[in-house]
C-alpha cells in the first residue's frame, strides 16, 4: 500500500508557494481513518511514555511540584512519540515523505505570521474573553489566564529560562501543528469537508490543553490556526503564527 501511495502525488496546489525553505508538494492526503488512529494512538502513547520519564525523574508521575526540566523531559517524550507514529503512519500510508504528507512547507511569507500570532495574544483572547469575564468575573480572570505561563516561568529561572524557551516558543508551535493541522485536519479535511473538520479540530487542540479557563481563547486561536493551515495550504503559516501567540504570551508574564 504505502509502495503505490508514493506514486500518488498530485502537482502542487497554488497556495503552497515556491520561493519557501523547504519544497513544495501535494500527495494525495492519508486516509482519514488511518490518520484519526494514528492520531488516538499517538496521543495515548505520548500520555504514557510522558508518565514514565516524569515518574523515573521526579520520582512521582505527578507534576505539581516538578522541576520545569523534568517537565520538558517529559514533555520531548510525548513529542517524540507523535513523531515516530507520524512517521510511520507516512512510510506506511502516505507518501513516504514526511515534510509532502503533512504539509511541513514554509515560504518567506509566511513570516508574517508572527505579527498575526502576536496579535491574536493581544487582540483576539481580549475579544473572546471580555464578555465571559463580564459574565463569570470571578472565574476568567487575567490571573487566572495568565497562571500557566506564569507557572513556567517560575519553575524555569536561571539556566532553565532558555530551555523554556526553546520549548514553549518553538518546539511545541513546531510539534503540535504537525499533529493537529498536519496529522489530523489535512486527511479530514479532504474526506469530510474543511469547514466542519477545521472547528472539530480546533475543539480538540483546545481541549487537549486540559485547562478549562483557557479553552474558550485556545479554540478561538486553534480556528485561527487552521485556517491559516487550509488558506495557504502548508503549516508554515500556522508554525509561524504560534510561534507569535506563544513568545507574545511568555513576554507579557515575564
Amino acid at each position: 500500500m504505502a509502495d503505490s501511495a508514493r506514486h500518488r502525488a498530485h502537482p502542487p496546489s497554488s497556495g503552497s508557494g515556491t520561493g519557501g525553505f523547504l519544497p513544495s508538494a501535494a500527495p494525495r492526503p492519508i486516509d482519514a481513518t488511518v490518520a484519526a488512529a494514528a492520531f488516538l494512538g499517538a496521543w495515548v502513547v505520548a500520555q504514557l511514555v510522558s508518565s514514565l520519564i516524569i515518574a523515573a525523574l521526579h520520582g512521582s508521575e505527578t507534576t505539581a511540584d516538578a522541576p520545569f526540566g523534568v517537565l520538558a523531559a517529559g514533555l520531548v517524550g510525548a513529542w517524540m512519540s507523535y513523531l515516530v507514529v507520524m512517521y510511520v503512519t507516512s512510510q506506511r500510508a502516505g507518501s513516504g515523505s514526511f515534510v509532502a504528507d503533512y504539509g511541513l512547507q514554509i515560504a518567506w511569507i509566511d513570516l508574517a505570521g508572527l505579527a498575526v500570532g502576536a496579535l491574536a495574544q493581544l487582540v483576539l483572547l481580549r475579544v473572546v474573553y471580555l464578555p465571559l469575564e463580564a459574565l463569570w468575573p470571578d472565574t476568567f480572570t487575567q490571573d487566572r489566564l495568565a497562571e500557566n505561563a506564569q507557572d513556567l516561568i517560575d519553575r524555569a529561572g536561571g539556566p532553565s529560562t532558555w530551555l523554556l524557551v526553546v520549548v514553549v516558543v518553538f518546539g511545541a508551535p513546531i510539534v503540535e501543528e504537525l499533529f493537529y493541522r498536519g496529522l489530523l485536519q489535512r486527511p479530514l479535511a479532504a474526506r469530510f469537508g474543511e469547514g466542519p473538520v477545521v472547528v472539530a479540530v480546533a475543539a480538540i487542540f483546545a481541549l487537549a490543553h486540559f485547562r478549562p479557563v483557557e479553552i474558550p481563547g485556545l479554540f478561538a486561536f486553534g480556528l485561527l490556526l487552521g485556517a491559516a493551515a487550509l488558506w495557504s495550504g502548508r503549516l508554515g503559516t500556522s508554525i509561524m503564527i504560534h510561534i507569535g501567540f506563544n513568545a507574545t504570551a511568555l513576554l507579557l508574564v515575564s
